[in-house]
Protein backbone atom coordinates (compact mmCIF):
# COMPACT_ATOMS: atom_id res chain seq x y z
CA UNK A 1 0.00 0.00 0.00
CA UNK A 2 1.69 3.83 -1.22
CA UNK A 3 1.63 6.03 1.88
CA UNK A 4 -1.15 8.04 -0.55
CA UNK A 5 -3.38 5.40 -0.39
CA UNK A 6 -2.07 4.89 3.85
CA UNK A 7 -2.90 8.99 4.43
CA UNK A 8 -6.03 8.46 2.45
CA UNK A 9 -7.35 5.88 4.74
CA UNK A 10 -6.43 7.41 7.71
CA UNK A 11 -8.64 10.70 6.65
CA UNK A 12 -11.41 8.67 5.74
CA UNK A 13 -11.14 7.10 9.24
CA UNK A 14 -11.91 10.54 11.01
CA UNK A 15 -14.02 11.29 9.30
CA UNK A 16 -15.61 8.08 10.14
CA UNK A 17 -14.98 8.48 13.92
CA UNK A 18 -16.36 11.97 13.55
CA UNK A 19 -19.74 11.04 12.10
CA UNK A 20 -19.72 8.54 14.76
CA UNK A 21 -19.48 11.01 17.24
CA UNK A 22 -21.98 13.65 15.78
CA UNK A 23 -24.61 11.39 14.54
CA UNK A 24 -25.98 10.18 17.54
CA UNK A 25 -27.02 13.95 18.38
CA UNK A 26 -29.14 14.18 15.37
CA UNK A 27 -30.48 11.13 15.96
CA UNK A 28 -31.29 11.95 19.36
CA UNK A 29 -33.36 14.52 18.14
CA UNK A 30 -36.06 11.52 17.38
CA UNK A 31 -37.23 10.63 20.67
CA UNK A 32 -39.04 7.88 20.58
CA UNK A 33 -36.43 5.72 17.99
CA UNK A 34 -33.68 7.92 18.24
CA UNK A 35 -31.49 5.44 20.47
CA UNK A 36 -32.76 2.28 18.09
CA UNK A 37 -31.56 3.67 15.28
CA UNK A 38 -27.95 2.50 16.24
CA UNK A 39 -26.06 5.85 15.25
CA UNK A 40 -22.91 4.53 15.89
CA UNK A 41 -22.98 1.39 13.98
CA UNK A 42 -23.13 2.89 10.33
CA UNK A 43 -19.90 5.32 10.60
CA UNK A 44 -18.22 1.97 11.86
CA UNK A 45 -19.40 -0.64 9.72
CA UNK A 46 -19.03 2.05 6.28
CA UNK A 47 -15.28 2.61 7.55
CA UNK A 48 -14.76 -1.41 7.52
CA UNK A 49 -16.08 -1.72 4.01
CA UNK A 50 -14.16 1.49 2.90
CA UNK A 51 -10.94 1.74 4.47
CA UNK A 52 -10.49 -2.33 5.39
CA UNK A 53 -10.67 -4.33 8.68
CA UNK A 54 -7.69 -2.52 10.44
CA UNK A 55 -8.90 0.72 10.26
CA UNK A 56 -12.76 -0.58 11.12
CA UNK A 57 -11.62 -2.00 14.09
CA UNK A 58 -9.80 1.29 15.66
CA UNK A 59 -12.60 3.32 14.82
CA UNK A 60 -14.74 0.74 16.79
CA UNK A 61 -13.05 0.68 19.72
CA UNK A 62 -12.81 4.19 20.08
CA UNK A 63 -15.92 5.63 18.94
CA UNK A 64 -17.81 4.43 22.48
CA UNK A 65 -15.50 4.61 24.57
CA UNK A 66 -14.84 8.42 23.16
CA UNK A 67 -17.99 9.10 23.54
CA UNK A 68 -18.55 8.13 26.76
CA UNK A 69 -15.45 9.80 28.15
CA UNK A 70 -15.95 13.26 26.72
CA UNK A 71 -19.70 13.07 26.94
CA UNK A 72 -20.63 10.58 29.75
CA UNK A 73 -22.59 8.73 26.89
CA UNK A 74 -23.08 5.67 26.84
CA UNK A 75 -22.30 4.80 30.55
CA UNK A 76 -18.91 3.29 30.48
CA UNK A 77 -19.41 0.68 32.09
CA UNK A 78 -20.99 -2.04 30.77
CA UNK A 79 -22.36 -0.42 27.90
CA UNK A 80 -19.38 1.61 26.20
CA UNK A 81 -17.66 -1.03 26.94
CA UNK A 82 -19.78 -4.19 25.60
CA UNK A 83 -19.85 -1.33 22.66
CA UNK A 84 -16.34 -1.11 21.85
CA UNK A 85 -16.39 -4.62 21.34
CA UNK A 86 -19.16 -4.90 19.35
CA UNK A 87 -18.22 -2.25 17.23
CA UNK A 88 -14.61 -3.03 16.45
CA UNK A 89 -16.11 -6.92 15.44
CA UNK A 90 -18.37 -4.65 12.81
CA UNK A 91 -15.57 -2.67 11.99
CA UNK A 92 -13.34 -5.65 11.34
CA UNK A 93 -15.56 -8.80 10.04
CA UNK A 94 -17.42 -5.89 7.18
CA UNK A 95 -13.88 -5.31 5.88
CA UNK A 96 -13.05 -8.71 6.05
CA UNK A 97 -15.55 -10.04 4.58
CA UNK A 98 -15.79 -7.31 1.76
CA UNK A 99 -12.15 -8.25 1.07
CA UNK A 100 -12.65 -11.65 0.61
CA UNK A 101 -15.98 -12.14 -1.00
CA UNK A 102 -16.26 -12.10 -4.90
CA UNK A 103 -17.43 -8.39 -5.86
CA UNK A 104 -21.33 -8.80 -6.76
CA UNK A 105 -23.69 -6.45 -5.36
CA UNK A 106 -25.43 -9.57 -3.05
CA UNK A 107 -22.19 -10.18 -1.13
CA UNK A 108 -22.02 -6.63 0.08
CA UNK A 109 -25.29 -7.74 1.99
CA UNK A 110 -23.66 -10.75 2.47
CA UNK A 111 -20.75 -8.93 4.16
CA UNK A 112 -22.70 -6.71 5.78
CA UNK A 113 -25.57 -9.45 7.90
CA UNK A 114 -22.39 -11.53 8.99
CA UNK A 115 -20.79 -8.60 10.63
CA UNK A 116 -24.35 -7.24 12.06
CA UNK A 117 -24.73 -11.09 13.32
CA UNK A 118 -21.39 -11.19 14.94
CA UNK A 119 -21.05 -8.63 16.27
CA UNK A 120 -24.21 -8.19 18.19
CA UNK A 121 -22.68 -11.94 19.25
CA UNK A 122 -19.13 -9.91 20.68
CA UNK A 123 -21.68 -7.40 22.14
CA UNK A 124 -23.82 -10.54 24.02
CA UNK A 125 -20.44 -12.02 25.41
CA UNK A 126 -18.97 -8.68 26.26
CA UNK A 127 -22.52 -8.00 28.39
CA UNK A 128 -22.69 -11.36 30.05
CA UNK A 129 -18.86 -10.78 30.77
CA UNK A 130 -19.53 -7.11 32.13
CA UNK A 131 -22.55 -7.68 34.15
CA UNK A 132 -21.01 -10.87 35.64
CA UNK A 133 -18.34 -8.51 37.08
CA UNK A 134 -21.19 -6.61 37.93
CA UNK A 135 -22.61 -9.10 39.94
CA UNK A 136 -25.58 -8.81 37.81
CA UNK A 137 -27.24 -11.28 35.22
CA UNK A 138 -27.53 -11.28 31.62
CA UNK A 139 -30.56 -13.18 30.27
CA UNK A 140 -30.27 -14.51 26.89
CA UNK A 141 -34.11 -12.69 26.72
CA UNK A 142 -32.19 -8.98 27.58
CA UNK A 143 -30.07 -10.76 24.53
CA UNK A 144 -32.66 -10.79 22.06
CA UNK A 145 -34.05 -7.30 23.89
CA UNK A 146 -30.69 -5.27 23.43
CA UNK A 147 -29.34 -7.01 20.24
CA UNK A 148 -32.58 -7.45 17.43
CA UNK A 149 -35.75 -6.46 19.22
CA UNK A 150 -34.63 -2.85 20.17
CA UNK A 151 -32.48 -2.40 17.36
CA UNK A 152 -35.12 -3.54 14.64
CA UNK A 153 -35.10 0.15 13.50
CA UNK A 154 -31.45 0.53 13.41
CA UNK A 155 -30.90 -3.07 11.61
CA UNK A 156 -33.39 -1.90 8.91
CA UNK A 157 -31.92 1.40 8.51
CA UNK A 158 -28.07 -0.37 7.88
CA UNK A 159 -29.60 -2.96 5.61
CA UNK A 160 -31.22 0.00 3.39
CA UNK A 161 -28.60 2.86 3.54
CA UNK A 162 -25.08 0.70 3.78
CA UNK A 163 -25.68 -1.32 0.86
CA UNK A 164 -26.66 1.66 -1.10
CA UNK A 165 -23.48 3.55 -0.09
CA UNK A 166 -21.22 0.90 -1.04
CA UNK A 167 -22.78 0.51 -4.47
CA UNK A 168 -22.78 4.25 -5.25
CA UNK A 169 -19.28 4.44 -4.48
CA UNK A 170 -18.63 1.46 -6.72
CA UNK A 171 -20.65 2.72 -9.22
CA UNK A 172 -18.68 5.88 -9.76
CA UNK A 173 -15.40 4.03 -9.20
CA UNK A 174 -14.38 5.94 -5.72
CA UNK A 175 -13.71 2.85 -4.21
CA UNK A 176 -10.93 1.00 -6.03
CA UNK A 177 -12.34 -2.86 -5.84
CA UNK A 178 -9.26 -4.77 -5.73
CA UNK A 179 -8.46 -8.76 -4.08
CA UNK A 180 -5.88 -8.22 -1.10
CA UNK A 181 -3.61 -10.65 0.67
CA UNK A 182 -5.26 -10.67 4.14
Amino acid sequence: MTKRNTLIKIILSALFLALAYVMPFLTGQIPEIGAMLCPLHIPVMLCGFICGWKYGLIIGLIVPLLRSLTLGIPPIFPTATSMSFELAAYGVISGLMYNILPKKKIYIYCSLIISMIIGRIIWGIAMFICMGLNNTTFTFNAFILGAFVNALPGIILQIVVIPIIIITLEKINLLKIEKKAI
